[in-house]
C-alpha cells in the first residue's frame, strides 16, 4: 500500500501541485491537509480517493504557486487614505502637523506599515471554472500512485512467492529425517529400558510405541501446509486485493510450522523449523503492505 503520487495543472493565476502519500493501513485512512479545496468539494474528493486507492493510510495535499503578478501585494488606498486623514487630523491637534510636511516619507512609510495597509492579494484559488483542471489533475496524481504501487507490488510478489517456496523445499527437506527420526525414537524407548533392566512384554510395547510414535507425527501437519502454501499461491495469484487474506493464510501455515516443531524431537528437523518461521515471519511482514 506505500506509495506516492504527484501531479500538476497550469491555471490563469498560477500553479496547482497534487500530491498523494500512502502508507500501510487496514482501512482507507484519508487526511486531507490543505485548506484550499472546496468544502463542496471535500466529500467527493475522498469519495474518489477511497475508490482508486482502496486501502491505506493516505495524505492528500494540494499547493498552489501564484504568478508573479497575482503574487504581488497591493495597497489598499482606501484604507491608507482614512490613515492619513485621521494621522492629519491628529497631528493638526496637537500641532505636529509641521513634523510630517518636513519628512513626508516618514509619514508614508508610517501608514504602509498600518494594519492590512498592504495586503497579498485574496481570491480562491479553486472555483467552479477551474475545478474540471484541478479534477484531472487529482486523477493524474491518483493515476501516478498507483503505477506507483503496481511497480512496488511485482517486487513484492516475486519476494513473497520465493519466500512460500523456500517454506515448501523446507518441508520436503524434512522427509529425509522422519525415518531416521522414528528409529531414534524406538533406540531412545529401548535404551531406557535396557537402563532399567526392565523386560517389557513386547507386544505391549510394540503397541506403546506405535501409539507413542504415532502421537508425534508430522505428516497431517507437512500436508496442511501445502496446503496453505498453495492457498497463498493461488490466491495471491487471482485476486485483485488479498492482502487481509494472505494475512489470514499466513497464521494458518504459521500454526502447522509451529505444530511441526514441538512434535519434531529431531535436532536437524528443529533446523529447519526456524528456517521456515523465519522465512514466514518476512511474508507477514510483506503481506501488510499488499492490498
Amino acid at each position: 500500500m506505500t506509495g506516492y503520487g504527484k501531479a500538476e495543472t497550469i491555471l490563469e493565476t498560477g500553479k496547482i501541485t497534487v500530491e498523494v502519500r500512502s502508507l500501510n493501513g487496514k482501512t482507507a485512512d484519508i487526511s486531507v491537509k490543505t485548506p484550499m479545496l472546496p468544502k463542496d468539494k471535500e466529500m467527493a474528493v475522498r469519495q474518489k480517493i477511497a475508490a482508486a486507492l482502496t486501502r491505506g493510510n493516505i495524505d492528500f495535499f494540494i499547493t498552489f504557486e501564484p504568478n508573479a503578478a497575482d503574487s504581488a501585494k497591493k495597497i489598499n488606498m482606501a484604507l491608507a487614505m482614512e490613515y492619513y486623514s485621521q494621522i492629519s487630523e491628529l497631528g493638526g491637534q496637537i500641532g505636529a502637523h509641521n513634523l510630517w510636511s518636513q519628512n513626508p516619507n516618514d509619514l508614508l512609510a508610517l501608514i504602509l506599515r498600518m494594519p492590512e495597509v498592504m495586503d497579498a492579494r485574496k481570491q480562491d484559488v479553486i472555483t467552479e471554472e477551474n475545478w474540471p483542471a484541478v479534477e484531472a489533475c487529482i486523477d493524474q496524481a491518483l493515476e501516478n500512485i498507483n503505477r506507483f504501487r503496481a511497480q512496488e507490488g511485482e517486487v513484492l510478489y516475486k519476494d513473497v512467492t520465493e519466500k512460500v517456496a523456500n517454506i515448501l523445499e523446507y518441508s520436503r527437506q524434512v522427509e529425509a529425517y522422519e525415518k531416521e527420526r522414528v528409529e531414534a525414537i524406538r533406540e531412545k524407548i529401548l535404551s531406557r529400558f535396557a537402563e532399567l533392566k526392565a523386560e517389557p512384554d513386547q507386544s505391549r510395547l510394540e503397541q506403546e510405541m506405535i501409539f507413542y510414535i504415532e502421537k508425534l507425527d508430522i505428516n497431517e501437519e507437512k500436508v496442511r501446509l501445502r496446503q496453505h502454501c498453495q492457498y497463498f499461491l493461488d490466491t495471491i495469484a487471482s485476486e485483485e486485493c488479498p492482502g487481509k487474506k494472505l494475512g489470514f493464510i499466513a497464521q494458518e501455515m504459521g500454526r502447522e510450522i509451529n505444530t511441526t516443531g514441538s512434535k519434531a524431537n529431531h535436532t536437524e528437523i528443529q533446523k529447519i523449523v526456524v528456517k521456515m518461521k523465519d522465512e514466514l515471519e518476512k511474508i507477514k511482514e510483506q503481506s501488510l503492505n499488499i492490498l
